[in-house]
C-alpha cells in the first residue's frame, strides 16, 4: 500500500534578527556634539562674566599694595616691584585720627543691626502671609511687592522730610530705621514659608497647646533658617554698599559709613594725591570684609535660594 504525504506549506525564511532582544533606540544623530557645543558656550559665557566682575576686585587688591608713585607708573593688574601693603594699611588706620576705623565700625552697626531687624520682621511678615488667611492679604502682598520696584532715589527725599520732622536726621537712627525694612525679604520669607513649613506641623503644635508666637519662634523659624540667612545676607550687603541714604541723612563725619567716608577722602585727591592710595586701600579692606561675609554664609545662601524657589 502506497501512502502519500500532503506537501507542507512553504515557510517564510527566518529572520536572524528575530532571535535577538529588542533593539535599543539610537540617540539622535549629532546629540553629543550639540551637547558639547552647548556646554562649551555656557562655560565661555560664565568665564567672561567672571572675568568682567573679578577684574575690578583684582585691580583694587593689587593697587592696595602699591606706593602712590607706582599706582600710576605700573601695570594695574600686576604687582609692584616694591610692595607697600603694610605702609598703606598703617597710613589708612592712622589718617585723620583713625577715621577709617570709625567709619568701618559705623558701617558694621548700620549693616549688622539693620539686617538683623529686617530679617526678623521679614520672616514674621512672610510667615503670616503664607500661613494665615485674612481679607486683603493679596492686596497687601501686592503693595509690598510694589516697594521692591520702588527706586531708592524716589523715596530718599520723602524719608528725609519725614525723619527731619521728628528730629532724627543727622543721627544713627536716620540710617538704621529705613534699613530695617526689606520688601524683598518679606517676599522671600513668604515664598520659603509656603514651601518649607507644612500646615500639618502647625496644626499638631496647636493641638499640643502651643500658641502662635511660640509656634513661629520654636518651630517655623528653625524650618526657615536658610531663608533667614539669605535675607540677612542680602540686606547686609545692600546696607553696606548704600551711599545715597547716608549722603542725604548724615552731616557729621563721625556718623559716616565707610562708603561716604571714602567718598569724602576721594574729594580731597586734587589737594593731596596721596589720598589715591588711601581710597584704594580702604576700598580693598571694605571689599574683603564683604567677601568674608559672603564666603562664611555661602552654604546657607545657596540652600535658601534653592528651597525657596520651589513649592513642595
Amino acid at each position: 500500500m502506497v501512502t502519500t504525504q500532503a506537501p507542507r506549506p512553504p515557510q517564510a525564511p527566518r529572520d536572524p534578527r528575530a532571535t535577538r532582544g529588542p533593539r535599543r533606540p539610537r540617540p539622535p544623530a549629532g546629540t553629543p556634539r550639540t551637547a558639547w557645543l552647548g556646554s562649551t558656550a555656557v562655560m565661555a559665557v560664565l568665564m567672561l562674566a567672571a572675568v568682567y566682575f573679578m577684574l575690578p576686585m583684582v585691580w583694587v587688591l593689587l593697587s592696595a599694595t602699591k606706593s602712590p608713585g607706582d599706582l600710576f607708573s605700573t601695570f594695574g593688574l600686576w604687582f609692584s616691584d616694591s610692595p607697600q601693603l603694610g605702609a598703606n594699611l598703617s597710613r589708612l588706620m592712622g589718617q585723620d585720627g583713625g577715621a577709617f576705623l570709625r567709619w568701618l565700625g559705623n558701617s558694621l552697626v548700620y549693616s549688622g543691626v539693620g539686617a538683623l531687624v529686617a530679617m526678623a520682621m521679614s520672616a514674621a511678615c512672610g510667615y503670616a502671609l503664607a500661613i494665615y488667611q485674612f481679607r486683603g492679604k493679596e492686596l497687601l502682598f501686592a503693595t509690598i511687592l510694589g516697594g521692591v520696584l520702588m527706586p531708592a532715589t524716589v523715596i530718599a527725599l520723602p524719608l528725609y522730610f519725614l525723619l527731619n520732622t521728628v528730629g532724627l536726621t543727622g543721627t544713627y537712627w536716620s540710617v538704621l530705621l529705613p534699613s530695617m525694612v526689606s520688601p524683598f525679604g518679606v517676599y522671600l520669607g513668604r515664598i520659603y514659608a509656603t514651601s518649607a513649613v507644612p500646615e500639618e506641623v502647625i496644626e499638631a503644635a496647636r493641638l499640643d497647646g502651643a500658641g502662635e508666637v511660640r509656634i513661629f519662634l520654636t518651630i517655623a523659624s528653625r524650618m526657615m533658617t536658610p531663608a533667614l540667612v539669605t535675607i540677612f545676607l542680602f540686606q547686609f550687603v545692600a546696607i553696606w554698599n548704600n551711599y545715597l541714604l547716608p549722603l542725604v541723612m548724615l552731616n557729621d563725619t563721625r556718623t559716616f559709613p565707610v562708603t561716604l567716608g571714602l567718598t569724602l577722602w576721594n574729594s580731597q585727591i586734587q589737594r593731596d594725591p596721596n589720598f589715591y592710595t588711601l581710597v584704594v586701600t580702604g576700598s580693598a579692606v571694605s571689599a574683603l570684609f564683604l567677601v568674608g561675609v559672603m564666603v562664611s554664609l555661602q552654604r546657607f545662601w545657596r540652600a535658601g535660594l534653592t528651597a525657596g524657589a520651589t513649592k513642595g
